[in-house]
């Protein structure tokens, strides 16, 4: 047996100042303890960007959303899309804004950020209002047609209901007492 066996591990004697605490022990006082198995790294996240683009009617009073549709997913949705390595979000957001749809905007409150999983993998988009400004819409492969609808008809045509609230949260970001561009 051991010396040190018979001794509660909490009363042994810690090292003196001449004993060096790195210096090997006995494996009986302290087997060794295997290695936990190495987990899989979480899937990193995918960072995207979008804004809900909005502009005032011009055949009634109130305000039109874009929505864009896209036939690789044939959807409705918010113009969006992935950042570029180091890209700023909101700079992506407008550049996606300008891709898919062929207008520029003048950004406005940030709204929520939607998180979901696509492809198995974490996807955080983050939206701003944004008003149109100038421009016309081209079609391309990526966004084949956009529509603009009042918000009560742009919330209904959304594909994905998690995009749903963005349409209210615009809604608000815009209430009466603030002075919405274009």
């Amino acid at each position: 047996m051991h010396p040190a066996d018979d001794q509660d591990p909490a009363t042994r004697a810690a090292p003196t100042d001449d004993q060096d605490p790195a210096a090997p022990t006995d494996d009986r006082d302290h087997p060794a303890t295997p290695a936990a198995p190495a987990t899989p790294a979480a899937p990193a996240t995918v960072r995207a960007a979008g804004c809900v683009l909005w502009r005032r009617s011009p055949r009634s009073p109130g305000l039109e959303l874009c929505l864009v549709h896209r036939p690789k997913y044939d959807d409705w949705s918010h113009p969006k899309g992935k950042l570029k390595p180091g890209e700023d979000p909101l700079a992506g957001a407008l550049r996606e804004v300008a891709e898919e749809t062929g207008y520029a905007a003048a950004p406005g409150a940030e709204l929520p950020t939607v998180r979901y999983l696509a492809d198995g993998r974490p996807k955080e988009v983050r939206y701003w209002a944004a008003a149109a400004t100038t421009g016309a819409f081209t079609p391309s492969d990526e966004v084949d047609r956009i529509q603009w609808l009042a918000p009560a008809e742009a919330r209904a045509r959304l594909t994905r209901p998690g995009d749903r609230p963005l349409v209210d949260a615009l809604l608000t970001a815009l209430s009466p007492g603030t002075t919405p561009c274009p």
